[in-house]
């Protein structure tokens, strides 16, 4: 490992990474994009070209072999973010995996447990927006009770895709809204509140050709009168939104998930005295997260967010699926 940075080997040249990750994380100040791989060596050679990558690998499993790699970054699909993970972990790399870190709560239970027989090293579900600094501040304005007593956060998460061949649209893949985007809704208010929902009531529909949700509702119920709701959905009109509702206010925020990197993002604390825009210099929350995951690294500290957090935010996934089969409030 290196004095300053941690080296880096990607697993597979899949869009998020290409698109957002690794040009963040490049521009870290700990990060060290050493290495790529995929399936198909000429397609890893022309990504590690054009991104300037030191090497290239024509399967995950040279990747890993490589011990000049610290840590791996896995956006392989949701039903490999497990398995290689695992992989990862024994061939002595840190992980830094994305989103939802498995396909049910079963699942990310046996990384979990899987983690615990290499204490050394680091594992990490990358919720990138916990890094950016407008969720940030609307964590302190709710701590500093701006707003009273937060009551209901409502958010709302959509795009449209109907492209059958997409890996967001394959069951087997763990596609559909739920998974893809809906694990953000579940994520937001577990992190404004610190704490569990007691229970979940929702409502799902299924595209009757891809199986896949394309709309789902939610409501969590986080006990003494605090609440939740959101809807997602993979075949509507883009949008995005939270609002954190409270007894003397409220916060909004703009763009919850993917804030720009390249404008100003903005969040708005609305009183009955006033209406507050706060504005925020363009940062990219990739970077921002790539640079706090390898300083964990580096200085053997705890990660930002732990698994723990990753195998609950499962539970309530698997909640929301069980509530829509049964019909009934189902306990997280």
């Amino acid at each position: 490992m290196s004095k300053n940075k941690i080296r880096w080997g990607i697993l597979s040249t899949a869009n998020i990474g290409v698109e957002k990750v690794i040009p963040a994380m490049q521009k870290g100040e700990l990060c060290d994009i050493y290495a790529i791989s995929s399936r198909d060596i000429q397609k890893a050679k022309k990504t590690a070209d054009d991104l300037g990558i030191q090497k290239a690998y024509g399967s995950y499993e040279e990747l890993l072999d490589d011990p000049q790699i610290d840590a791996v970054y896995n956006p392989l699909p949701n039903n490999y973010h497990v398995p290689w993970t695992i992989k990862a972990l024994e061939a002595g790399k840190h992980v830094l995996c994305e989103k939802p870190i498995g396909m049910d709560a079963k699942d990310a239970e046996l990384l979990f447990n899987t983690v615990k027989k290499y204490p050394g090293l680091k594992v990490m579900e990358a919720f990138m927006y916990r890094f950016h600094p407008q969720w940030k501040k609307a964590k302190s304005l709710v701590k500093e009770r701006k707003i009273g007593d937060i009551k209901i956060i409502e958010s709302f998460f959509s795009y449209y895709n109907t492209d059958m061949k997409n890996i967001r649209n394959k069951v087997e893949s763990g596609g559909g809204a739920l998974m893809d985007i809906g694990c953000y809704c579940i994520s937001f208010p577990r992190f404004i509140l610190e704490k569990e929902p007691s229970r979940v009531v929702s409502k799902i529909d299924f595209d009757p050709d891809m199986k896949t949700d394309r709309y789902s509702s939610a409501l969590l119920d986080f006990s003494s009168g605090v609440v939740s709701s959101f809807s997602c959905s993979t075949q509507l009109v883009p949008y995005q939104q939270t609002n954190i509702l409270g007894t003397e206010g409220r916060i909004e925020i703009e763009i919850p998930v993917n804030a720009p990197s390249d404008k100003p993002t903005r969040i708005w604390l609305i009183t009955k005295d006033k209406k507050e825009e706060i504005t925020f210099p363009p940062v990219d929350q990739y970077t921002l997260q790539g640079d706090a995951f390898s300083k964990a690294v580096l200085e053997d500290t705890e990660v930002p967010t732990s698994l723990t957090d990753a195998v609950n935010n499962m539970k309530v996934i698997d909640a929301i699926i069980k509530s829509n089969e049964t019909n009934s409030w189902v306990e997280c």
